[in-house]
């Protein structure tokens, strides 16, 4: 037997431990029933296997080490369960994944970096568990993110003669883009998504992660991310969908953004974002909500960049403040030269008596002459 496919069933119970069985076993797709228990170790003597699909069921514990024997494995999909336990290293130093999809479990600890070795890694769906730490840096290794010329088709062929007979039965995965669930059939191969989002990740977005220039879908959201906007995120061109939503990220949003032609989706909600808003076809036309929970300014938002409870950027406090500075010392400068000369003139007359006379004199004298006048 080469394929088992049970999936939208209603099966129920733990899986059975017999699988040294069918060694011969491609593809095995259990989605979508009730199944309970751990994972059989039994499980890693499917040495043949590409495609291992248990997601939407009510299994639980550790990832089996036994399963690092799935050498062959392309896609492993056990989203929508109760795993727990760390992403084993194993799974990025054996084994030859495309697909890795783990959302909604109870996964914790940090992303291991040994992920970054999945070079060939077009789905990567790490969503709704516990996950804490940084992003790796190393991301960026994830080459089948970087070309956008290689599609899943052509990376597969390098591990299966069997092609296009084996990709039949892999191409309906769940997959979250432009804030949906959707699922993928025959354009699977060419969809290149990272999903991280609802986990405890921490530290700032790493620069390394633009340089993923085939990626479509980016979601970070609901974490606890800090520090800049990616500057140069105008160099991921394919993206179609960003979501920051969430985070504690700070600054400005790079002019790059607007650069992004394809993107169909942005959500940069609940941070600490400050300024204008990039002006860009496409940013200027979502929704105010995109971008509420900042203090942002500039369309789409109704508040208006000349408002006074917009941020002025640093240079700019500094100039303002050297000009404050400038105009108070000439207020003094003028007062002290007004009293100056006013004591220059009018000290002498009080200090001479015969002086006093002479201008008073004067005085007279001058009136008189306009008065005949």
């Amino acid at each position: 037997m080469e394929f088992l496919i049970l999936t939208n069933n209603s099966l129920s119970g733990e899986l059975p431990d017999c699988w040294m069985n069918l060694q011969h076993l491609s593809v095995l797709k259990l989605g979508n029933n009730a199944f309970t228990g751990a994972l059989p170790a039994s499980m890693g003597s499917l040495t043949s296997l590409h495609s291992l699909q248990l997601d939407h069921n009510n299994l639980s514990g550790p990832i089996p080490a036994s399963l690092q024997n799935c050498a062959k494995l392309v896609v492993f999909d056990i989203g929508e369960n109760g795993f727990s336990g760390n992403i084993p290293a194993w799974i990025g130093e054996k084994l030859l994944i495309m697909i890795l999809r783990l959302r909604t479990n109870k996964f914790h600890g940090h992303i291991p970096a040994e992920l970054c070795r999945l070079t060939s890694l077009h789905i990567l769906d790490l969503s709704h568990n516990n996950f804490s730490g940084t992003i790796p840096r190393c991301i960026n290794n994830v080459t089948a993110m970087m070309n956008q010329s290689n599609s899943m088709e052509t990376d597969l062929e390098y591990y299966t003669s069997s092609i296009h007979f084996i990709i039949r039965f892999i191409e309906n995965v769940l997959v979250v883009m432009k804030g949906r669930e959707l699922e993928y059939n025959t354009m699977l191969k060419l969809v290149r998504c990272m999903d991280l989002s609802g986990n405890n990740l921490s530290g700032d977005i790493p620069e390394e992660m633009t340089n993923l220039v085939a990626l479509q879908s980016l979601n970070l959201s609901h974490n606890f991310l800090t520090g800049k906007f990616p500057e140069n995120v105008g160099a991921m061109r394919s993206l179609e969908s960003i979501d920051f939503s969430g985070n504690l990220l700070s600054g400005r949003i790079p002019q790059s953004i607007s650069s992004l032609t394809f993107l169909s989706h942005l959500n940069l909600s609940d941070n600490n974002l400050t300024g204008k808003i990039p002006l860009g076809t496409q940013l200027q036309g979502f929704n105010a909500s995109c971008f509420a929970g900042n203090n942002l300014c500039g369309a789409p938002l109704p508040k208006n960049c000349t408002d006074q409870n917009v941020p002025i950027p640093a240079e700019n406090e500094n100039g303002s403040e050297d000009e404050d500075e400038m105009g108070y010392w000439l207020y003094v400068s003028t007062a002290f030269g007004f009293v100056a000369g006013f004591w220059c003139v009018i000290g002498p007359l009080l200090i001479n008596r015969r002086w006093r006379y002479k201008y008073c004199h004067f005085l007279n004298r001058i009136i008189a002459k306009l008065g005949c006048v």
